[in-house]
């Protein structure tokens, strides 16, 4: 654990607390699993856990394996989209994607047909597979480095493609995919209907260190980019329970199958959590339970005006 300069609120925890809310989250995440379709996310350790928290003014909290690498998977889209809506522009962004939250599944084939095609929102795989085309450069691999390097700029984190888990990824089909991105293409949100880019973006790899520092460049910022960015991950980020979540946390939050989870507090701190095991959703469930104890906690400290 670390604590340097610690501010009021969200770092003002306890380790006592934490490591309560952590044995209770990993008894009910028995009943969670790993993703069976990714050979390599199949073999880690599922009782992991990591919680990072990054304040705007620069002080960290962490506990757990805050060390542990693993690929950020969907928690890339929001940051995606950061980049490019702050290096392209909205109009050339919003041609090719929506803001609309959606009640089925992140890789739902039958909300891309309802909507004839158009990805529904960027937090969706449709989603991200039509912009992870716009990133500039002429081959994936080209844009995979455009956006690390963007990201690794202005965040000072040390994200790293992850060649092995790309691999895996690879290495088995992934029909739905597959299927959006012709869906797409012939839609006309696709010019090209590959997964390259998409794969090689979601196989950027870091620890709950960096994904709190990419976070804060939503949290620090007051800007309409980074407010529009939170609030498509606030409706969207967590799929099916986007808004429940919402209601009960309030948070914007991002998941990814790799049990990644990065969550923005507006103008305080960005909170990076991995926790492998996931719930039928595909959310972690340690992560989101760590979350929604956190938000209780930060509103209890709110409500007494906490020195």
């Amino acid at each position: 654990m670390n604590k340097a300069n610690p501010p009021e609120s969200l770092i003002e925890i306890a380790q006592a607390p934490l490591l309560t809310w952590v044995e209770l989250a990993q008894a009910d995440a028995q009943n969670g699993k790993l993703p069976s379709y990714v050979p390599q996310l199949a073999t880690v350790d599922g009782d992991r856990w990591a919680v990072q928290i990054q304040a705007v003014n620069g002080a960290t909290w962490g506990a757990g394996a805050t060390d542990d690498i693993f690929p950020l998977m969907s928690v890339i889209k929001p940051l995606l989209l950061l980049f490019l809506l702050e290096t392209l522009g909205a109009e050339q962004v919003w041609q090719r994607v929506g803001q609309l939250p959606s009640d089925l599944p992140y890789n739902s084939l039958t909300q891309l047909e309802a909507d004839q095609g158009w990805p529904r929102n960027p937090m969706l795989n449709s989603g991200a597979i039509a912009l992870a085309e716009l990133i500039p450069g002429s081959t994936a691999m080209e844009r995979c480095d455009q956006l690390q390097a963007w990201l690794n700029q202005r965040s000072r984190a040390n994200l790293q493609l992850d060649l092995g888990m790309l691999a895996s990824v690879e290495s088995v089909e992934n029909p739905i995919n597959q299927a959006i991105a012709q869906r797409l293409a012939m839609a006309g949100y696709l010019q090209s209907p590959q997964l390259a880019t998409y794969n090689a973006i979601c196989c950027l790899a870091g620890t709950v260190k960096d994904l709190a520092r990419i976070g804060c460049l939503l949290a620090a910022n007051s800007a309409s980019i980074q407010q529009t960015v939170n609030q498509i991950m606030l409706t969207c980020g967590l799929y099916e329970q986007s808004a429940a979540f919402a209601q009960t946390v309030g948070w914007p939050t991002k998941s990814g199958v790799s049990g990644g989870v990065l969550a923005i507090v507006p103008g305080e701190a960005a909170i990076g959590l991995y926790s492998p095991k996931l719930d039928a959703t595909g959310n972690s469930i340690v992560s989101l339970f760590l979350l929604e104890q956190l938000a209780k906690f930060h509103r209890s400290l709110d409500s007494k005006d906490y020195k």
